[in-house]
């Protein structure tokens, strides 16, 4: 993986996780295929989901726990990769101030 040429998805996937790192996530789960990955920062409860496939109504039912994904479903060079990095965190940012404005707003109700 070295250069601008693109990547594959699976190599793509890889580097997008490796980014991620340096916006403090870590990867605590990985399906059985390796194509999708699931990171969360230390003092989190919430997951970004890196795979190469959108998740079906059926995942999102079952995996509530997931605020954003970013999918790679084909080549990517490593700016492309990039992107979809800063487009992720800032995803996966914007619906945790959300999730915590919820559950504020839900306290004070009561």
């Amino acid at each position: 993986m070295t250069g601008d040429r693109p990547h594959s998805p699976l190599e793509a996937l890889e580097l997008a996780a490796r980014m991620l790192e340096a916006h403090g996530f870590a990867i605590v789960a990985r399906n059985e295929r390796g194509d999708s990955l699931y990171l969360r920062r230390p003092d989190c409860a919430w997951h970004l989901r890196v795979s190469n496939h959108a998740r079906t109504a059926k995942q999102r039912a079952r995996r509530f726990d997931i605020l954003a994904s970013l999918v790679i479903d084909g080549p990517c060079s490593p700016d492309q990769v990039g992107k979809r990095v800063r487009d992720a965190v800032r995803n996966f940012d914007a619906a945790r101030a959300q999730v915590a404005d919820q559950a504020s707003a839900a306290g004070s109700r009561k």
